[in-house]
């Protein structure tokens, strides 16, 4: 079993859970930071005296207060320590149940596990560590399983949601490819652009743009 772990999480109330399970498991030192900066500081210098954390378990969603930070959410700080100490393990907990979301974080920035927020969160928890222990796939809150398996999701990548997000904000198909030159997005041709539109029609069963927008917002993809 992991011998050191932080938890990074502005909640006292969610720490004691999650402290909880950790010393069920029989983890030797557990760590605590409620600001993401303060976490990645804890991290770094842990790597320094040659005593590195094994596991870092984070919220996704930090309240602002009046402490300036340079990292302010749960994936920045997932990022960060995942470009600097790609060896830790990384288990998020959060309330976010968007499938992209979720997905995103597996296939973006590489964690180890997901625990919803919710009625199970201890349990759930206690089996993603030991699951995240012994490298287990799907290691995801069971009520959310069926994100892994979700063909729709799985074949939407990155650039689809970027083309979803402009058509939201009122950008049209035919104004697209300016927008994405502007910005450096690739691939920004006509062509590219509506094939990813008309394939994004289909998987969704959309009649047009708008109504395309409206379903991905309402599947929580956007």
């Amino acid at each position: 079993m992991f011998t050191k772990v932080l938890i990074a999480d502005d909640i006292d109330f969610n720490d004691v859970g999650a402290a909880q399970i950790l010393n069920e498991l029989e983890v030797l030192e557990v760590q605590y930071a409620k600001y993401c900066d303060e976490a990645l500081l804890k991290i770094k210098k842990a790597h320094q005296d040659n005593n590195p954390f094994q596991l870092l378990i984070s919220d996704l969603s930090f309240k602002a207060d009046h402490q300036v930070n340079k990292l302010n959410s749960g994936e920045e700080l997932i990022q960060a320590v995942k470009e600097l100490f790609p060896e830790i393990k990384i288990i998020a907990f959060s309330i976010e149940d968007r499938p992209h979301k979720i997905k995103g974080l597996f296939d973006d920035l590489n964690i180890d596990g997901y625990v919803l927020k919710g009625r199970n969160t201890i349990y759930d928890l206690k089996v993603a560590v030991q699951k995240t222990f012994n490298n287990e796939p799907d290691n995801i809150s069971p009520e959310l399983l069926y994100l892994m398996q979700d063909k729709t999701t799985s074949e939407i990548n990155q650039y689809d949601i970027v083309l979803l997000k402009k058509l939201s904000l009122g950008i049209s198909q035919e104004g697209m490819e300016a927008v994405l030159k502007q910005e450096g997005i690739t691939p920004n041709s006509k062509s590219s652009i509506e094939k990813h539109i008309n394939k994004l029609k289909i998987y969704f069963k959309a009649n047009n743009a708008t109504h395309l927008v409206a379903i991905a917002k309402d599947l929580g993809v956007i």
